[in-house]
């Protein structure tokens, strides 16, 4: 099973980011299974919450929370401190949306904010965030996601996020 620990603010988007990628990993095949769910405290915007995917080809049954993930994705980088990688398995990757360098080899970075300015005309990081991913893990491909974005976004808000899935995949394999 691969595990994902989504970071972010209420109302940035960081539950809709992990089910979107549940959605576009369930698109690749038909013996793919996905489980995504949020943790929230106080239920308000810009209080810190975090959402978990779990991508398996045998159904999920486990709906514990993430404790030590594959990927860990912080959508707002004023949430990751030293402790992001106690959380993280071995050979586990941090996505880091950050104007900011991190020298470590386990820590990508990419300026999502600009991206999301750019393409989406608010700083909404989530799927950008998800095309950064995309592009780390190979796990799901630019098709599957945009699938994942028609199906499960309404249609007004589909051709910005397809762009900025995009937008963010270039950037990251650049």
């Amino acid at each position: 099973m691969t595990e994902i620990l989504w970071h972010g603010r209420g109302g940035q988007g960081a539950f809709t980011a992990a089910r979107l990628l549940g959605a576009a990993y369930v698109a690749e095949s038909d013996g793919f299974y996905a489980l995504a769910f949020p943790s929230f405290g106080p239920e308000r915007r810009g209080a810190p919450i975090r959402a978990f995917t779990k991508l398996s080809d045998t159904p999920v049954g486990d709906r514990s929370q993430v404790v030590k993930a594959d990927y860990s994705i912080y959508l707002d980088d004023t949430l990751f401190t030293d402790a992001a990688f106690e959380e993280l398995k071995d050979q586990g990757k941090i996505i880091l949306n950050t104007r900011r360098k991190v020298d470590d080899a386990r820590v990508i970075t990419l300026d999502g904010t600009a991206i999301a300015q750019d393409i989406l005309h608010m700083p909404i990081t989530n799927t950008i965030m998800l095309g950064a991913f995309a592009a780390v893990s190979g796990i799901v491909g630019s098709g599957a996601v945009e699938q994942a974005i028609r199906e499960n976004m309404p249609e007004k808000l589909q051709a910005r996020n397809i762009a900025a899935v995009k937008a963010a995949i270039k950037e990251v394999a650049g």
